[in-house]
This record gives C-alpha cells, sequence and structure tokens, in this order.
C-alpha cells in the first residue's frame, strides 16, 4: 500500500514537471538588461560601476575578518585585546565609508539628472492606466487608442499552447520613431498602475490625478516589451506593454494612416474615457 503511494506520488510529480516546463515560463537572466536609450546605458553602467565597488568592498571586510578568525583563534593561544575605545578607528571608519557615499552619489545624481531632463522633446505621448489596459494619446496629434492584451482566451486557460509572446502581446502597441526623443507623461484613471519596459531603463508610476514625466529615445528599430508593475487589482497580470520602435518616415507613414482612421465615434469615446467594455479575466473585452 505504501509503496503504491510512493509510485502514484512520483508519477503525479513527473507529470507537473512535465507540464511546468512546456508551460510559459519568465526568462531567466543574472544582470538588468543594457536596454535601448541613452538612459538605460546610464542606469545600466551606474548599476554596474556600483556593483563593483560593493564586490570590493565585500571582499576587503570578508577577507579581513576571517583572516582574523583564523590567525587569533584560541588554539593558537590568541589572547584578545582589552580597550575601550579608539579615536583613529572611529575617524577611519567614519571618513572611509563618508568618501564611498560620495564617490557613488556623483554618478548617481548626474544619471538622474539627465533622466528627468524632457527639454526639447519632439513628440509627446500621454499614457494613462485604466483597470487592464492602458490608452495612448499623442498630443498634438491628434491620435489616440487602448491597447489591450491579444493573448488568446484558449492560452490563458490552459487550452491551448501558449504563445512567443503569451501575455505580452497586444493589439495596438504604442508606436514611436527610432532616434527621437519622446516626452512621456504617465498618469491614471482609477487605481495606480506602473508603465515599465525594461530596454527603457526606467519605470514610471502611473497615479490618479497626478502626472508623472520622462523621456526615451530609442536607438534602433525593434519591439521592447513590459508590464504593468504595480498591485492594480484582478487582471494586473494581464495587462502588458508594447512599444514598437521605428524608422521616422514610417513613422510619419503610421501617423498619417491613424489620422485617417479617426471617426466621431472614436472622438467620443476619448472624451469619455472613464466608461470601459466591462471584462473578463485575462482583460478581453465583453
Amino acid at each position: 500500500m505504501g509503496m503504491n503511494r510512493i509510485v502514484a506520488g512520483t508519477a503525479a510529480l513527473g507529470s507537473g514537471l512535465a507540464s511546468w516546463s512546456g508551460s510559459a515560463c519568465a526568462e531567466f537572466a543574472l544582470n538588468m538588461p543594457r536596454g535601448v536609450t541613452p538612459v538605460s546605458h546610464d542606469v545600466y553602467h551606474l548599476h554596474m560601476t556600483i556593483f563593483w565597488i560593493c564586490v570590493v568592498i565585500g571582499i576587503g571586510v570578508f577577507g579581513v575578518m576571517f583572516w582574523s578568525i583564523y590567525h587569533h583563534r584560541k588554539s593558537r593561544g590568541a589572547v584578545a585585546a582589552q580597550f575601550h575605545e579608539s579615536t583613529l578607528i572611529e575617524i577611519l571608519w567614519t571618513i572611509i565609508p563618508m568618501a564611498i557615499l560620495i564617490v557613488m552619489a556623483v554618478p548617481a545624481t548626474a544619471t538622474l539628472v539627465r533622466m528627468y531632463d524632457t527639454r526639447d522633446a519632439e513628440l509627446t505621448v500621454k499614457v494613462t492606466g485604466y483597470q487592464w489596459r492602458w490608452h495612448y494619446d499623442y498630443l498634438d496629434e491628434g491620435v489616440g487608442f487602448f491597447s489591450t492584451l491579444s493573448t488568446p482566451q484558449a492560452q490563458i486557460r490552459n487550452a491551448a499552447p501558449k504563445g512567443e509572446h503569451y501575455l505580452l502581446e497586444v493589439d495596438n502597441p504604442l508606436v514611436v520613431p527610432v532616434g527621437k526623443k519622446v516626452r512621456i507623461l504617465t498618469t491614471a484613471a482609477d487605481v495606480i498602475h506602473s508603465w515599465w519596459v525594461p530596454d527603457l531603463g526606467w519605470k514610471k508610476d502611473a497615479i490618479p490625478g497626478f502626472i508623472n514625466e520622462t523621456w526615451t529615445q530609442i536607438e534602433k528599430p525593434g519591439v521592447y516589451r513590459g508590464q504593468c508593475a504595480e498591485l492594480c487589482g484582478r487582471d494586473h497580470g494581464f495587462m502588458p506593454i508594447v512599444v514598437k520602435a521605428v524608422p521616422e518616415a514610417e513613422f510619419k507613414e503610421w501617423l498619417t494612416q491613424m489620422k485617417a482612421k479617426a471617426t466621431p465615434q472614436t472622438a467620443q469615446n476619448e472624451s469619455h474615457p472613464v466608461s470601459q467594455p466591462a471584462t473578463v479575466s485575462g482583460g478581453q473585452a465583453l
């Protein structure tokens, strides 16, 4: 009886592992991406600089600690020194950490200042978070649309194999020109969301009644994916972001096509964006 239970349990575990291995899994990575924007490059280099500073500090501190433990062990007859304080040590362990923090603060401050410098932007896009989709407004261009999860319900309900971009695909991506500085304004209409595309090098909260701003300048054409990074309710995991970077000529052609598609119904929807279709799990409209 006991052996049968073990066999049954082993079979169930094997079946579970097999189904897990065939399902969609998050990409494994040991480090943050370098990204495709000047800001993402700055953030990556800052991250690596501080990482190696921490490695050197760790090697020094733990090296001295383990050396002291080994060379002053009881079996060698070591006797602990008896003293209450040392003015020199007090000065050193105050000045050295302060100097290290200053060295790290200089490049960090320069990177933060650059991240918040939205001057001279050539395009402004307003991003509004809803439960559970995004709305993009190209200010001064008269173009606006919703971007919603497009992963089929069959995949979400495990009735079909997972696609390559499972839960990271949308019906209408955000399209931007390559090499142009794009100012991005983020806000929300209901709860707090967070607009995050790792390859852009930053994450910005979308808060109801408040507008955050930042910018990006994508250096090469491609499709870059992200998702809402703030727990925003039942379908938080079904709120992907897709940014499509295209050459300027292709972007202008796309913008012309989007303007031609504008209808009175579209304008009415944009004037009352809070009234949204009901959704079921997975962000699909009823």
